[in-house]
Order: structure tokens, then C-alpha cells, then sequence
């Protein structure tokens, strides 16, 4: 038992006692250091399950703080903690979960700038991001680093989960070699989330990488797992190593780029607020009588929940077929549900020549701001 305290011994005997893991491999678990890029919904059950498990080396990636909407998934993370950086509450968290594990954290946003050099001391990286720019950046700093990444996405009620980048396997790009239009694929904040569901996503994650530390098993090398929560079911479809991939085919990519720019993520900017009318600011418009276009680009399901009065349902992935209905002499002005999709409307529309306007925290905000319909 060289290197596991008696104390140790005792925290994971039920593990010991696996004919597959042992002594040695609960030493692997120690010596292992683990990245998980996220300490939200996915990172949460992913880190705690792998503390409690005797890694001995965590890295947490996040920049954000704890708000009360984060409560009902992201479990690292309490009520007392709401306004405090997901960071310190997750440290404080998992230390109690397990003092064993040294827990390092990265209070940054990973970006190009920084990927290589926090991903490079790590064994393996979780990633538990939930925007396409990250997931491309850490893939592909992933397949430069040759680091295994242990894939997860949920959406609604739905997950996925897989394991990238290993050597004989494929890689995020393999899968999606593209990222899709701007704006297409809702957030979480945008469509939602059952709370339990990146519960079940996490700790699959965990179970992974446990799996690639240990040299266990069969992990989702090649496989992608689809988990449909409503139904309940679990399936796994192949995804082939695709000789072709410009990360891990062809090895054009060389480099780490601009995801945002290559994702089309708007970035908060200053101009940003000159494409935006507060919710205050169009109850007023309305209340004058203003001539207003009220376009709504959200789906069909959050339309049919409820909208502004006087709006007109144009969702996003159908906006560019609409543009010659839509009327540039008036006052246009686009909403969704937090301000996210129609700021993509606001500059599509905006390249076609019509200077609309995007209601800054969408209907989420109108109605805390304004309340009436």
C-alpha cells in the first residue's frame, strides 16, 4: 500500500477491493491529475464523483459565479454560495467531499491564449463546456497535447457523451466537422434543462475517465452515447476516425484559432449596445404609439408558451427566408428568451440593410422589468 495512507486504505476499500483496481490502481487514481473545463451542471457531478474516487489532482477551469438559476444541476454549489466565484465554492466543496485531492483552480476563461499551457500538465481533460467555441478549442488542444477529452453535451432532456482524442480513436472534429450557423442550436438558458440530466451526463464522464486511468474496460472510444431521459433509454452509435479531420486526419491544424470568430459567437462588446432597446425603453415606444415590427425568434414550443403582445413568430433558423416580409422603414425590433438569439437575428438582419434592434434580456427580462404582455 506505498503511498496510500492507512487513512486511505480505509476511505476506498470498497474500490481496493475491485479484482480490477487494487492497491496499485487506487495508486494510479492518486498520481493522476485530471482537468475539468467547467464547474457547472456537467462539472459538478463529474468532480465530485472523481474526488470521492481518489483523484489525486483536480484542475477547475471557470470564471463565472454562482447564480440562483445554476442551484437545481450544478450540485457543487449551494445556496449560500449564490455571487461568490464557482471556483471557491467547488474548492470548499470538494475538500470537504475528500481532503486527499489537491484541487487547483484556473479562474480564467480558456481561450487560445491560454489552453496549451493549462491543458499541458494534465492526464486527461473533462470537458464539460456548454458552447461550441470551447468544445472546439479544447478538442483541438486536445489533439495537440494528445490528452484524452472526455466529452459531454445536454440539452433539454437529452445527453451525450464520448471520449476524443485518444490515439487510435476520433476526435470532436471527426463528429462535427463544422459548427453549425450562429444562433441555431439553443443554450441551456435559451431552451432549459431537466436539473437531473447532467447528473446522469457527468457521471458517465466520470466513469470514463476512472476508465482511462485505470486501463479498464471499454471506454466510449469511437462510440457516442446518446441518452434520452424522457424515454430513457441509452443507445451508442460509431463514430469512425475520419482520415480527412483537419485536427487529427490531416493534422492541418497546427495552431490554436479565434473560436468565437470561427463559432460566430457574438462577444459583449460596446457595440453591442447600440443594437439593443431595454425593456423599459420599447414599454415606453409601445405606450407612444410608435410604428413597431415586434419579431419574435424563438421556437415554436416557447411561442406557443407565451410572447409579447402584438409580436409576430419568425423563429431563428427560418429568418433569412423572411427578411424580403420585413418592412426596414419601420421600428424593428427582435426578441427571444434571454437576448442571445436575437442579437444573431439583429446583426443578420442588420447585413441586409435593416437596422433592427434586439430587446436586451429578451422576454425573461421584459417580464421582471415590465410584467404585462
Amino acid at each position: 500500500m506505498t503511498d496510500l495512507s492507512r487513512e486511505e486504505a480505509r476511505r476506498y476499500a470498497r474500490q481496493i477491493t475491485l479484482p480490477n483496481v487494487g492497491a496499485e490502481g487506487q495508486r494510479r487514481l492518486k498520481h493522476a491529475r485530471v482537468l475539468l473545463v467547467g464547474a457547472g451542471g456537467l462539472g459538478s457531478p463529474a468532480a465530485l464523483y472523481l474526488a470521492a474516487a481518489g483523484v489525486g489532482t483536480l484542475g477547475l477551469v471557470d470564471f463565472d459565479v454562482v447564480d440562483a438559476s445554476n442551484l437545481h444541476r450544478q450540485i457543487l454549489h449551494g445556496t449560500a454560495a449564490i455571487g461568490t466565484p464557482k471556483l471557491d465554492s467547488a474548492r470548499a466543496r470538494l475538500a470537504d467531499v475528500n481532503p486527499h485531492v489537491c484541487v487547483e483552480t484556473h479562474e480564467t476563461r480558456l481561450t487560445s491564449a491560454n489552453a496549451m499551457e493549462i491543458l499541458r500538465d494534465y492526464d486527461v481533460v473533462v470537458d464539460g463546456t456548454d458552447n461550441f467555441a470551447t468544445r472546439y478549442l479544447v478538442n483541438d488542444a486536445c489533439v495537440l497535447l494528445g490528452k484524452p477529452n472526455v466529452h459531454g453535451a445536454i440539452f433539454q432532456f437529452e445527453g451525450q457523451a464520448s471520449v476524443f482524442c485518444t490515439p487510435d480513436g476520433p476526435c470532436y472534429r471527426c463528429l462535427f466537422p463544422e459548427p453549425p450557423p450562429p444562433g441555431l442550436v439553443p443554450s441551456c438558458a435559451e431552451g432549459g434543462v431537466l436539473g437531473v440530466l447532467p447528473g446522469l451526463v457527468g457521471t458517465i464522464q466520470a466513469t470514463e475517465t476512472l476508465k482511462l486511468v485505470l486501463g479498464l474496460g471499454d471506454p466510449l472510444v469511437g462510440r457516442l452515447l446518446l441518452v434520452d431521459a424522457l424515454g430513457m433509454s441509452f443507445r451508442t452509435v460509431r463514430v469512425p476516425r475520419d482520415p480527412a479531420c483537419r485536427a487529427c486526419g490531416t493534422r492541418e491544424i497546427t495552431t490554436l484559432i479565434d473560436y468565437d470568430a470561427y463559432c460566430g459567437t457574438p462577444m459583449p462588446n460596446q457595440d453591442d449596445d447600440a443594437l439593443e432597446i431595454t425593456p423599459q425603453e420599447l414599454a415606453a415606444r409601445r405606450a407612444a404609439g410608435a410604428d413597431l415590427d415586434l419579431i419574435d425568434v424563438r421556437e415554436p414550443h416557447e411561442w406557443a408558451e407565451g410572447r409579447i403582445a402584438g409580436a409576430r413568430h419568425i423563429p431563428l433558423g427560418t429568418l433569412a427566408g423572411a427578411i424580403p416580409s420585413i418592412d426596414g422603414s419601420r421600428e424593428v425590433v427582435v426578441y427571444c428568451r434571454s437576448g442571445v438569439r436575437s442579437l444573431h437575428a439583429v446583426h443578420q438582419l442588420r447585413a441586409a440593410g435593416i437596422p433592427a434592434v434586439s430587446l436586451a434580456g429578451g422576454i425573461l427580462r421584459w417580464e421582471d422589468d415590465v410584467g404585462v404582455g
